[in-house]
């Protein structure tokens, strides 16, 4: 009698668990349909957002390539009026030069060049380059460069006694040193010239 007890007790559980089946089946069955529906927005949507980022990363390349056209043709006019403002000089420069073959009065000619030097220098400095002294300052590596040292009597170590070529800057960075020669103190030395370079 055990047996049969056990065979109905798993029939009735069967059964019940058969209804619950289809309870369960019956509630879903809404429940997919809101699933449904909402998978179905939610894929619309990423559509969309896929479609809003195509469309920015074409605008983004549209604008990098617009962006380096525009800095092509900076570049290619960036020293226009540069160039315009030293033609000047380039024509008082042929003038002097016609001048020099027609006439032979030297004064004239220094003077002339001497005005063309300092109206170009001017105008250099307009745009940011300016020539900086070196002869008399303490020596900086930074705004000379040594082609020798010299000893010299009366004067400290270290300090340029002699510009050999302009130093530059440009907008207050170093464009090029000046080439000098720096003194020594005849006290400290045997009496001879060092050289640098």
């Amino acid at each position: 009698m055990d047996d049969s007890k056990k065979e109905k007790e798993i029939v009735v559980e069967e059964t019940e668990g058969e209804g619950k089946k289809k309870e369960l089946s019956e509630d879903t069955g809404d429940d997919k349909a809101d699933l449904a529906q909402k998978l179905a927005d939610k894929e619309a949507e990423i559509k969309e957002c896929k479609e809003k980022v195509l469309r920015l990363a074409a605008d983004l390349e549209n604008f990098k390539k617009r962006i380096e056209r525009e800095k092509t043709e900076y570049l290619k006019f960036a020293l226009e009026n540069f160039a315009k403002e030293l033609l000047p000089f380039l024509d008082n420069l042929e003038r002097a030069v016609a001048t020099a073959k027609e006439s032979r009065d030297i004064d004239k000619l220094i003077e002339g060049l001497e005005l063309t030097l300092s109206g170009y220098l001017k105008t250099l400095e307009q745009f940011g380059l300016k020539t900086f002294m070196a002869e008399g300052q303490r020596f900086d590596p930074k705004l000379h460069e040594a082609l020798s040292v010299q000893e010299q009597e009366g004067v400290e170590d270290d300090i340029v006694i002699k510009e050999l070529l302009k130093g530059y800057s440009f907008h207050e960075k170093v464009l090029r040193p000046a080439l000098v020669i720096v003194s020594k103190n005849t006290g400290n030395s045997s009496g001879q010239e060092e050289t640098n370079a």
